[in-house]
């Protein structure tokens, strides 16, 4: 069973964290109040991006949330 979750800010913690779990198998949705950091993330891990991070949990098993 894959654990589906939602990640929530991806500074400089939340980035890593959120790739460490898409490596680990997770399926990882992203979100990030800017949209050009959550396409750099794809760009770099198996993810998708949510517009908004309601629609990032929706189906979620769990969410992470990572604020400055």
């Amino acid at each position: 069973m894959t654990i589906k979750t939602a990640f929530i800010g991806l500074g400089v913690m939340g980035y890593p964290m959120a790739g460490h779990l898409s490596k680990a198998g997770f399926e990882v949705c992203v979100y990030n109040r800017t949209r050009a950091r959550a396409e750099q993330w794809v760009e770099q891990y198996p993810g998708r991006v949510a517009d908004t991070p309601g629609r990032a949990t929706v189906g979620s098993d769990l969410f992470n949330s990572r604020a400055n």
